[in-house]
């Protein structure tokens, strides 16, 4: 079992930044790959970043490309989104995820196995 606490989320002005914390605890938390999804009111839950530990690989949805990094820090077990030039529809509720995943299935929320309990981001116009 793996379990992630994400924290860092809250209200923020248009143009403004965030950066989220997802804490891992568990099993060896550098065996997966580790991934941002976020859902707001009435949509479903949605890709934004997700790191191969193996390959120091990232990948991003097209929506956050340029405005939002995703980094991990193997040796205190957390991985971290920074959100920078933010949009009122960057707002949601932000999840962390852990899963073995594929680079061919890496956005598929189906394909991750263990998730945190979520924290809201509002930014407003």
């Amino acid at each position: 079992q793996v379990q992630l606490v994400e924290s860092g989320g809250g209200l923020v002005q248009a143009g403004g930044s965030l950066r989220l914390s997802c804490a891992a605890s568990g099993r060896t938390f550098s065996r997966y790959a580790m991934g941002w999804f976020r859902q707001a009111p009435g949509k479903e839950r949605e890709f934004v970043a997700t790191n191969f530990w193996s390959s120091g690989t990232t990948y991003y949805a097209d929506s956050v490309k340029g405005r939002f990094t995703i980094s991990r820090d193997n040796a205190m077990s957390t991985v971290y989104l920074q959100m920078n030039s933010l949009k009122p529809e960057d707002t949601a509720v932000y999840y962390c995820a852990a899963g073995s995943v594929t680079w061919a299935t890496k956005s598929r929320p189906s394909e991750y196995n263990y998730w945190g309990q979520g924290t809201q981001v509002t930014v407003s116009s």
